[in-house]
């Protein structure tokens, strides 16, 4: 697996809808997959580093952004309920520091507090659509990583961003037992915040990268369980998958299977047990798909 010039993969771009205005522009916020994450250790500032490999998903949250004479935002969706519609928003203040109002529809299609950066990529969608990614990081330390809607390694608090490509398409269950988890609080559960970073990705991401991902680490994972032991559930009902794992800080899991027809069984049957869980199959965006 190598990392390669920004310009030789795809990116999830805005894509202005043909019956509106053409000053009116949609964008798309996939969600950002931790597949492994490494706790290397602790600056003085408190801040935590970390080595991550990270994909997104093609569960999305959508926007819509029409100039406006002040700023406006609407929120609606499966999740909206809980989502500011004001400045507390990150979409809201991405628009803002871009100088320019508008009037900013979200539809949640990502839970939030999940550990798929929702939030931090409706903003990265804003940034990206307005052509301000430099913006990203006056934002929070997910905002860069999900400007370029690909596989990535993410390391020191997340500035330090290696594109990867190419990585296989391929399939995931997502599995959210809808707790929140509070990522101060999974931190203060971290036992040891000096940990050995990922291993060197293979060359190629031949058909063994499954079994280097295997031997790679959610460090916070035995935390956030401990925090909401619901989690350990969540992760048993991924039993069937080549890999079971916690995304970011939780509290949402992910397994990944063979294809996407494996995926949607195993959602199926997951849901059928749950029916209070989100759960959802879905497949890998920015993916080399030749």
């Amino acid at each position: 697996m190598t990392a390669v010039p920004m310009t030789d993969a795809p990116a999830i771009d805005a894509v202005p809808d043909k019956g509106r205005p053409a000053d009116v522009i949609e964008a798309s916020a996939p969600a950002k997959v931790n597949l492994a994450l490494h706790v290397t250790g602790q600056r003085a500032d408190g801040y935590h580093e970390l080595d991550s490999f990270v994909v997104f998903a093609d569960v999305m949250d959508n926007l819509t952004l029409a100039p406006s004479d002040a700023m406006r935002m609407k929120v609606k969706g499966a999740f909206a309920d809980g989502v500011p519609s004001d400045v507390s928003n990150i979409a809201w203040k991405a628009a803002e520091l871009c100088g320019q109002n508008f009037d900013i529809t979200l539809t949640k299609n990502i839970p939030h507090g999940a550990g798929l950066g929702g939030g931090s990529s409706d903003a990265a969608a804003v940034l990206r659509s307005l052509d301000r990614a430099d913006l990203a990081a006056q934002l929070g330390a997910d905002v860069p990583v999900c400007l370029w809607a690909g596989p990535q390694r993410m390391r020191g608090i997340g500035e330090v961003l290696d594109r990867i490509w190419p990585v296989p398409q391929f399939a995931l269950v997502l599995v959210n037992p809808k707790v929140h988890v509070a990522t101060p609080d999974v931190f203060a559960e971290l036992a040891d915040k000096t940990n050995p970073p990922m291993t060197d990705l293979p060359e190629g991401m031949d058909a063994d990268w499954i079994g280097w991902l295997a031997d790679q680490r959610n460090d916070l994972q035995p935390a956030a369980i401990r925090v909401a032991p619901v989690m350990a559930d969540a992760l048993a009902a991924l039993e069937d998958a080549q890999i079971a794992r916690m995304s970011g800080s939780g509290s949402t899991c992910f397994g990944i299977y063979p294809d996407l027809a494996s995926a949607e069984a195993a959602a199926a049957r997951i849901a059928e047990d749950h029916p209070d869980w989100w759960v959802t199959a879905s497949q890998t965006v920015g993916a080399d798909l030749s």
